[in-house]
Parts: C-alpha cells; sequence; structure tokens
C-alpha cells in the first residue's frame, strides 16, 4: 500500500513516514491473510480482467502499491507483464518472497521513478486509500504520466466521504499501529483521472459484503 504527499508526519520523499511504519509493522500478518485474490468478489476480479484485455497480452504493467503482491500474480497468471512498487520495504519483502519470478521495488506513487509514457497501463488496486483529498491530483498524474497514450489505468477504492481508522482491524494481530483511509467515489476517481489526462471508460460500484463498512468502486480509463 502506499500514502500521498504532504503532512506533518512527512519524514521521508514522496510519503507519510506513519503509512510505511504501519505497513512495515504488519507486512508478514497482512501477506499471509491476503496471499491471493479471495478476498476479491467476482465482479472486482472482472474489472481487472476488463483492464488486462484492454491493455492486451505480453503488455508491461505497473501494480502501484502493490503491498505483498497478490494483485501482481493475479495480472501475471493472465498474461500480462507486470511490475511492482510500494512504499512501505517490509511489504515489498514480502512480495518478493512470496513472487521471487516478478520484479518488486520501493516507490511512492507520488514520485514513481519511471520515464513519462513508460508503461502500457498501471493498476492502483486500493492504493490511492491512504493519499488525502489534496494529494489525489499528484498520485493519479503520476500513474497517468508513466502510462502510454491509450493505455489503460485501474483505480479502486472504498467509496463514499471521510476517513475511517483502519487501526482497530489489526489490533487481532496484536500490532499497535496509526492508519486512516480515505474514501473516494467512483465519481470522485473519474474526475480526478479526467484532469489527469486519462477518460473514463467504466466504473463498478458495488454494495458491501460481509463484514464490509462501505461500498466499493473501481474506475477504468484511458490516457488521452
Amino acid at each position: 500500500m502506499e500514502s500521498g504527499p504532504g503532512g506533518a508526519d512527512r519524514d521521508i520523499p514522496g510519503g507519510y513516514g506513519s503509512v510505511r511504519a504501519a505497513y512495515d509493522t504488519v507486512a508478514a500478518d497482512y501477506a499471509a491473510y491476503f496471499p491471493d485474490t479471495r478476498a476479491e468478489t467476482p465482479l472486482e476480479l472482472a474489472m481487472v480482467d476488463a483492464f488486462v484485455a484492454a491493455v492486451g497480452r505480453d503488455a508491461e504493467v505497473l501494480d502501484a502499491g502493490c503491498g505483498a503482491g497478490r494483485m501482481s500474480r493475479y495480472l501475471a497468471d493472465r498474461g500480462v507483464r507486470p511490475r511492482g512498487v510500494d512504499l512501505s520495504p517490509g511489504m515489498v519483502a514480502m512480495a518478493r518472497r512470496d513472487q521471487p519470478d516478478l520484479a518488486f521495488g520501493v516507490a511512492s506513487l507520488d514520485a514513481l521513478p519511471f520515464p513519462d509514457a513508460s508503461v502500457d497501463g498501471v493498476l492502483l488496486w486500493y492504493s490511492v486509500i491512504h493519499t488525502p483529498p489534496s494529494g489525489l491530483a499528484r498520485v493519479l498524474g503520476e500513474a497517468v504520466r508513466v502510462t502510454r497514450p491509450g493505455g489503460h489505468l485501474l483505480v479502486a477504492s472504498q467509496a463514499g466521504h471521510g476517513i475511517r481508522d483502519v487501526a482497530p482491524s489489526y489490533r487481532r494481530f496484536g500490532h499497535d499501529i496509526t492508519l486512516e483511509r480515505h474514501l473516494y467515489t467512483a465519481e470522485h476517481l473519474a474526475e480526478a483521472l479526467a484532469a489527469a489526462g486519462a477518460g473514463e471508460v467504466a466504473r463498478l460500484v458495488r454494495r458491501p459484503t460481509g463484514n464490509e463498512r462501505d461500498d466499493q468502486a473501481v474506475v477504468l480509463a484511458v490516457r488521452d
């Protein structure tokens, strides 16, 4: 997972120090709890499959905010070439351990270390959720910048407005961390993508299931 820019605790270039510290702390338990895509619904995976179809087989795709690498594996199994980046060295270590045949590195979403128009697509799978509204334009702008014209982006987030404290979810694993996530509606994501130069192709909004508290939003866009 990735942080957004700015903030009083910005003690590392490109992201929140507290977000990186939180994910470094929980990385091993996170990787064990989310080893694959079983947490996703068929509807969400259908949007990822649509993204894969849009970028095309053998496309080079950036998994931005890759966490422990489970979505990179899903992409690779469907014939594209993913490269994952995440702000948390701990999460990247888990990704390299569990997906040793794939490439992962440490980077912040608001300062991607890639040239302009260098990938065929960017997946931001619940990786903007720690970015405050003031930083969303910069994060999506970076994602659009590194995507070639005609390439595609897929962005997912819990949907709505406001902030949720997600630290209690990790207390059952014995972790005392500080971690919040921001909610974004599909409309907000689509508008921010459009402002960055990527037009909406399709969107999914689904109601909560199981223990979820919020709707889920996924937006597929194409770079102008």
